[in-house]
């Protein structure tokens, strides 16, 4: 069986569209599925039309959480739940294809343990928000040695591999990166994003830049490591300036200093709290992670 895990915020327009187009494509090819929409705390009616769908078709399931805990949380939420031998995370406005979910089941059967969905082209963004989200995955590949520029949540991981990130106790999660990390035999299904056929989108520049962020520094250490070219850098500028000050001592020119002193200052003081701000953020995400808190909280459940 597939499980078709589809987390849902503020989406209550796209569940009924959802749940009928995706139905009807997987009924067409003869594969058995359940449809695991997860409601991460909306504030419309979003869980009571998660509730009809399944009174239509009692091949629909529902997680609903207590409150909003973000996207990742649901997708794990629905990873822990889905009974399928294999799972497909789908974003719930339809933007993914719903019909290369065929195409990644396929590939399933002829052994490949994740199908990762590829963008060849991104669909109608803005300029700005095509930019942050182009520099964000050159950042994150960078950072974790992965080319993750076109991926997506869009992907199939067979059961086997959903047991495996299932089993992570890490609470800050990036599921991603997550799975691109634990390997497995791997293959691709490239698709254009669609627009949407319902509802607005939920993700603005600004919280795709908070959720760039949160990811980097749950996934990777590389912005401790710029602490240390940032002093690196400050080392060669504070030399430059001895050996510059030492010259014009023994020639005795008299040194103008007071310009010299406050760039000085600045620059460093700008340097040390940076740094300062860099190593308090991961002090906190440590600190997050010791709690041991749940990465959510289930309210209700459909199934």
């Amino acid at each position: 069986m597939l499980s078709v895990i589809l987390p849902a915020y503020n989406e209550e327009k796209m569940i009924p569209v959802a749940a009928e187009t995706l139905a009807g494509i997987l009924d067409e090819a003869g594969i058995a599925f359940e449809l695991l929409f997860v409601n991460d705390g909306s504030r419309d009616g979003t869980w009571d039309a998660i509730c009809r769908a399944r009174e239509k078709d009692p091949r629909v399931c529902g997680i609903c959480f207590s409150r909003n805990f973000g996207k990742e949380a649901a997708m794990f939420a629905g990873l822990e739940k889905a009974r399928g031998d294999c799972c497909v995370v789908l974003d719930c406005d339809l933007q993914h294809p719903p019909e290369k979910i065929v195409e990644m089941y396929r590939l399933w059967e002829q052994g490949y343990e994740v199908v990762e969905g590829i963008k060849e082209d991104r669909g109608q963004e803005s300029g700005l928000h095509r930019f942050a989200a182009n520099s964000f995955y050159g950042l994150i590949s960078r950072a974790t040695g992965m080319d993750m520029a076109s991926s997506s949540d869009f992907k199939l991981l067979d059961r086997k591999v959903v047991d495996t990130l299932n089993a992570m106790p890490e609470r800050n999660v990036f599921f991603r990166a997550l799975s691109f990390w634990v390997g497995f035999k791997r293959a691709e299904v490239k698709y254009d994003v669609r627009e949407r056929v319902a509802g607005e989108s939920k993700w603005s520049t600004r919280s795709l830049i908070k959720y760039a962020i949160n990811n980097i520094g749950s996934f990777s250490s590389a912005p401790l490591h710029l602490i240390t070219v940032m002093g690196i850098i400050a080392l060669i500028i504070a030399l430059v300036f001895s050996v510059v000050s030492l010259v014009q001592k023994l020639m005795g020119v008299a040194l103008g200093g007071f310009t010299t002193v406050i760039i000085l200052l600045l620059l460093f003081g700008s340097l040390i709290m940076i740094s300062l701000g860099i190593i308090g953020y991961y002090i906190a995400r440590i600190y997050e992670e010791i709690k041991g808190r749940p990465r959510y909280v289930i309210e209700e459940y459909l199934g």
